[in-house]
């Protein structure tokens, strides 16, 4: 057995439009309806389905609730690029620009809140700034 990939993920949330709104002109993925009336977001090779809170599809989590997811986005954008694009989106940066490390080694990240208050963190593998 031998895990690849993350192909999707799924967030349940309070408002799939506020939701959508958000994820894309904020963050600049792509609206996808699929399966009749399900919504999702793509970017890249993934995609984050969404499940409307009280309205998930089945099978579903044990406790979908909205507001508890934590993800990590990369971007290959400079961050101070990223910082001027969520300024003019109108949505706030919560910590950053900060040294982490990611899945591929150091990495530059910047947090911010979706509507739900899920944990955003976006990350650039360009430059790591210099610990101290």
């Amino acid at each position: 057995m031998r895990i690849q990939r993350l192909d999707h993920l799924v967030l349940t949330v309070a408002d799939l439009d506020r939701t959508v709104d958000f994820y894309t002109r904020g963050l600049g993925m792509q609206a996808e309806t699929f399966d009749g009336d399900r919504r999702a977001l793509r970017f890249g090779g993934q995609k984050i389905n969404l499940h409307q809170a009280g309205h998930e599809a089945e099978p579903k989590a044990a406790s979908p609730t909205p507001g508890s997811g934590d993800l990590c986005l990369v971007t290959d954008l400079p961050l101070t690029q990223v910082q001027e694009h969520l300024r003019g989106a109108g949505i706030a940066v919560e910590l950053g620009p900060v040294r982490r490390t990611g899945a591929m080694g150091p990495m530059t990240s910047l947090y911010v809140r979706d509507p739900d208050d899920n944990l955003i963190e976006i990350a650039s593998y360009r430059q790591a700034p210099a610990t101290g």
